[in-house]
């Protein structure tokens, strides 16, 4: 059985109210049943490895040139709040059971739902949503797609590898 696997998009009620329109979705899920959704939170996207950590740092390197932002905003707080900041990502909403995290910029709109589903295996569902603003956003997700895949299902995988630490 995989740590992580990719599966159906999974959008709670709440989430299909964020974007008028969906242009890009995927979902990977893994299984944690010991920790918060705070913690789990924090175990995807505080915990990256140094090759995914090296990627972002050349996506930011060439993204500059076209305008997108890449910079720490002025608002930035890591407190684990609504307003506050998961790494690069701000939070929009958070409840027991579901942290609605993303960013906009002037090419694309992005969230990243990490919801969990209280089932006993793979009860951990991290959804991303892309709402394209321009074409700038539909070139972009067609060059990151394939990179994008890839360092998620590992980021997700950062929360079961926690999980199965502890026993």
């Amino acid at each position: 059985m995989s740590n992580v696997k990719e599966e159906a998009v999974f959008i709670s009620e709440k989430a299909k109210q964020l974007f008028p329109k969906i242009d890009f979705s995927d979902t990977f899920s893994t299984t944690n049943q010991e920790n918060s959704i705070e913690e789990i939170t924090n175990q995807i996207f505080n915990t990256a490895p140094k090759w995914v950590e090296f990627l972002f740092k050349m996506r930011n390197s060439i993204v500059k040139f076209f305008g997108l932002k890449t910079g720490i905003p002025d608002d930035y707080s890591e407190d684990f709040k609504v307003g506050g900041y998961v790494k690069f990502f701000k939070i929009y909403t958070i409840t027991d059971n579901e942290v609605i995290l993303g960013a906009n910029d002037s090419h694309l709109n992005f969230r990243a739902i990490v919801h969990n589903t209280n089932t006993p295996m793979y009860n951990i569902k991290v959804t991303t949503l892309v709402e394209y603003n321009n074409v700038k956003g539909k070139i972009y997700m067609a060059i990151v797609k394939p990179f994008h895949r890839l360092v998620v299902k590992r980021m997700v995988e950062q929360a079961f590898y926690q999980s199965t630490k502890n026993n």
